[in-house]
């Protein structure tokens, strides 16, 4: 596996993934066993299966094959970044192909701007696009411009209510509103290593006062079936909301997800959700797994997620999405 660059600042983020699949003791300790080459070549094969398949399913087949009207959205912390902050040598790989063949490599991830670019910048995406803070933002990429990036379609809203809604539910919880570009302004700080972009403690009255693509709500120490029971309670009926692996609540404008985010990009990009592939581990990838025309779900998400899904695939730390790009590389090679 190799890991992202720590002079770069790139961290896994706040929400940890679950652990789950082959594990073997070493020393104590327990390490993840990644697939052998013939196991993985199995792998894909299977998901070659799984696309042709879905291919043959079609009332109006639309061909899956790897150009210019080809869409490959995927999920960042636990589809293409393990639990220690690493892209294995098959993702780069399986992502570097399908950008040969001129695919549209997006990623579409919860993560803020600041937190997602070394991640782009590391698997070799230096041009095309991103969708960060789930839908909230588009960016196109481009080494030319500051930063590396420009944001071309930005969502915000007005989270008040979402705040004096989550304080009442979770009195001792931390509130952060994303600023773009310039990181998280805070109720108190996060635990430490939890969030990669720069924190300003403000007061709520500040918090509540200027618009947002964000807001977060974070409880330490809290059980997340505690958690998520508290803010099913608060009935957060004016805004969509996704809760993590941890006491981690995203607040977003009401109707965003990734999936409105990817719909509007492919209609800019001059396609559609048929010829889209999306993958993706956690309930924030719901809508845009079934949005795709392939939405392929990773073997450490949820049932209720797997079951969204048309593909379920192995879980990062055995290279499921890298099987699953692979795999449309390889059923392109084969109709020759």
């Amino acid at each position: 596996m190799r890991p992202l660059d720590d002079t770069a600042g790139i961290q896994p983020s706040g929400q940890p993934l679950s652990v789950l699949g082959d594990l073997e003791p070493i020393r104590g300790r327990r390490r993840l066993r990644p697939l052998g080459h013939e196991a993985y070549h199995g792998l894909v094969q299977d998901r070659m299966a799984d696309v042709d398949a879905i291919a043959r399913r079609r009332a109006e087949p639309v061909p899956l094959v790897p150009g210019s009207q080809m869409v490959v959205a995927l999920d960042v912390d636990g589809t293409i970044v393990d639990m220690g902050g690493r892209v294995s040598e098959r993702v780069m790989a399986s992502i570097a192909r399908l950008r040969a063949h001129e695919v549209q490599v997006v990623i579409a991830t919860g993560r803020s701007i600041e937190a997602a670019m070394p991640v782009a910048r590391h698997i070799g995406l230096t041009s095309g696009w991103m969708v960060c803070a789930n839908g909230a933002l588009t960016l196109r990429l481009d080494p030319e411009a500051p930063g590396g990036h420009e944001i071309v379609d930005s969502i915000t809203f007005d989270p008040a209510a979402a705040i004096d809604t989550l304080r009442a539910a979770v009195p001792d919880g931390i509130v952060a509103v994303e600023t773009p570009g310039a990181g998280f302004r805070v109720s108190r700080p996060f635990p430490d290593g939890e969030l990669i972009e720069d924190q300003t403690v403000v007061s709520l009255e500040e918090l509540r006062a200027q618009s947002a693509t964000r807001v977060v709500l974070r409880a330490p120490g809290m059980a997340v079936d505690e958690f998520s029971a508290l803010v099913h309670d608060a009935g957060l009926h004016s805004v969509e909301y996704a809760i993590g692996w941890t006491a981690w609540l995203d607040v977003a404008p009401q109707g965003v997800t990734k999936a409105s985010a990817l719909e509007a990009l492919a209609a800019r990009l001059g396609t559609d959700a048929a010829h889209a592939v999306a993958v993706g581990d956690g309930s924030n990838d719901v809508e845009m797994l079934q949005w795709a025309g392939v939405g392929v779900a990773m073997g450490s998400a949820p049932q209720w997620v797997r079951e969204c899904a048309d593909v379920v695939t192995e879980p990062v730390w055995r290279d499921g999405c890298a099987a699953v790009l692979d795999a449309l590389i390889e059923r392109t090679r084969e109709s020759r």
